[in-house]
């Protein structure tokens, strides 16, 4: 092979004979023979790297035996890995004697010195500051140990960074620089690097980088050690780098998802625009602007809905996300993006872009004429013969609760519309908190809903009520009412106590009586702070509602 005689045995052993002489003596007359030597010493190193990244390990290893104590010796000579770019050079020596896949202790023992050797060449903790004639060299160029080793990560980090762009308008061709199985190998060497923050362009360029090969290049150890690192704030990526990250590795998607849904349930937030903050800070919802992303974190939610039985917390935590992406996607300024309906494919085309539109885009005076035309097709959806499983009907709730701001105006609007009205939103409510296929446990709810309904609207004009009359009014005459019912009761309870003319003066009581006494403190909670945060998204400050909403979280938050 061509290659086999591009570097002489002799030459190779010469140039080992100098390693092992200049490791000896520490003289200023052996420093001088190093830099006398280095321009020939980086071709001679440029020649066996043009040999070697041609051969897999063991054929590397088989043409030079003696590889090994070469660029053991020269990656630890202070001389050589400051010039040019022999540094960038040793590495990529390295990584090609590097075994992808070891198939004995041999091998194994060699790929640990191989990733030391590597490691040290990038850490400045465990650079040879202290070796005879290391320090001399570094006061001689006028720098402080620190600024020395700060400056030179830097010049390699910014070397290979080059080197990794420059490999990627080579395309599929093999003839470039730098090969993928290098690439997977400078990607592992990073691993005890990642926190250093002059490693960060490295890491960056990595994750942006795609070979020539349709499988991954970066080695899944390299990339769940980032993710895992981001997702502990101890380090800080471009948002292209993330999203770059994620695509290329579902895993680490995966964890980021459940990372940020295990956070929002143990975390005590106080609002919901603190809830916003928390999923904006993940870069998620930036990230979902991708419809593949945007699939997985969705089937991620609703697998935490199934595994909850639809619990109203995590109803609340897929309505905010929903809102935060959504806001995302308005302020993604690419020219070819997605439209938002397109991230919703299986479902009816019309009910996903009525639900799109977010009750603070339109006049209060035109929800109830909305959630009608919501209400109409939810119907005519579920209704249809040809829905026949939970699954199909499930779908179509699953939709319905990313945009639950819709079933809390309904709620509002049950206590302020007409008498006609009523039997259109307590059905989206039905909906809402029981999507049931069953006909007959659907008119049951609804019953019972409508039952509990007439009788706080008989005490909604009122201005004089007892915690006792809410309890009647709230009351049934059996113990079998179904969880799902009495979640819709609590609602429209709430809804009553904010919007009702006596509510408002039993409300704290209500709160400390009954609420606390019920163990759903958590589910009042979630439609108190839904309530606060949409009133301050529509403006509202003065209202008798809005002071009230506020004073009912201050005495939960005060009894937790």
């Amino acid at each position: 092979m061509a290659q086999d005689t591009a570097v002489p045995k002799l030459s190779f052993q010469y140039w080992l004979n100098k390693a092992v002489e200049w490791g000896q003596t520490t003289t200023l007359e052996s420093q001088q023979d190093v830099c006398l030597h280095l321009p020939k010493l980086q071709e001679f190193l440029q020649q066996i790297y043009e040999s070697l990244k041609h051969m897999n390990s063991t054929t590397a290893i088989q043409r030079f035996p003696l590889i090994g104590q070469l660029l053991g010796r020269l990656c630890w000579n202070p001389f050589v890995v400051g010039y040019d770019e022999s540094q960038k050079t040793l590495m990529w020596c390295l990584c090609c004697l590097y075994s992808k896949e070891p198939q004995n202790p041999v091998e194994l023992k060699a790929n640990s010195w191989i990733l030391s050797l590597l490691c040290h060449l990038l850490s400045s903790s465990e650079w040879g500051a202290n070796k005879v004639g290391t320090g001399t060299f570094i006061s001689a160029l006028g720098y402080t140990s620190a600024d020395y080793y700060s400056k030179l990560v830097k010049n390699i980090v910014l070397s290979l960074v080059t080197e990794l762009k420059g490999n990627q308008f080579n395309g599929l061709n093999i003839q470039g620089r730098v090969s993928d199985d290098h690439v997977n190998v400078v990607s592992l060497f990073c691993i005890p690097l990642i926190t250093l923050p002059d490693v960060t362009p490295l890491l960056e360029a990595l994750l942006t980088y795609h070979g020539g090969r349709s499988q991954e290049v970066l080695s899944s150890e390299f990339l769940e050690a980032v993710n895992e690192t981001f997702l502990k704030k101890k380090i800080a990526l471009s948002e292209s780098a993330i999203l770059s990250l994620w695509l290329r590795h579902l895993p680490s998607l995966e964890k980021a998802t459940l990372h940020l849904f295990e956070r929002l349930i143990s975390s005590q937030t106080s609002s919901l625009e603190e809830v916003a903050c928390i999923i904006k800070d993940s870069l998620l919802p930036k990230a979902a602007c991708h419809p593949a992303i945007f699939r997985i974190v969705d089937e991620i939610f609703k697998n935490a809905l199934l595994e909850t039985g639809g619990a109203p917390e995590v109803m609340t935590i897929i309505q905010m996300f929903t809102r935060c992406f959504v806001q995302a996607h308005q302020k993604d300024n690419k020219q070819h993006k997605f439209p938002l309906k397109a991230y919703f494919p299986h479902q009816h085309q019309p009910l996903v872009i009525a639900l799109l539109k977010h009750p603070f885009d339109l006049s209060a005076t035109l929800w109830s004429q909305h959630l009608k035309y919501i209400t109409d097709m939810l119907k005519a959806i579920i209704e249809d013969k040809s829905i026949r499983t939970y699954a199909d009907l499930f779908e179509s709730w699953f939709l319905f609760v990313h945009f639950g701001e819709w079933a809390d105006i309904a709620a509002e609007q049950l206590l302020k519309s007409e008498d006609e009205s009523s039997d259109t939103f307590l059905w989206l409510l039905a909906f809402y908190y029981s999507p049931h296929n069953d006909k007959e446990k659907r008119t049951q709810i609804l019953v019972e809903a409508r039952a509990v309904y007439d009788r706080l609207m008989m005490l909604f004009s009122c201005t004089t009520l007892s915690v006792t009359d809410l309890q009647a009014a709230a009351s049934t005459k059996t113990d079998k009412r179904q969880p799902c019912t009495k979640h819709l009761v609590r609602h429209l309870l709430i809804s009553f106590l904010l919007f009702s003319s006596g509510g408002h003066k039993i409300a704290q009581e209500f709160i400390s009586h009954v609420i606390l006494a019920s163990n759903t403190t958590n589910e009042v909670f979630g439609l108190l702070i839904r309530t606060a945060y949409r009133f301050n998204q529509l403006g509202l400050k003065n209202q008798r509602a809005v002071k009230q909403v506020n004073e009912l979280l201050q005495e939960l938050r005060f009894t937790d």
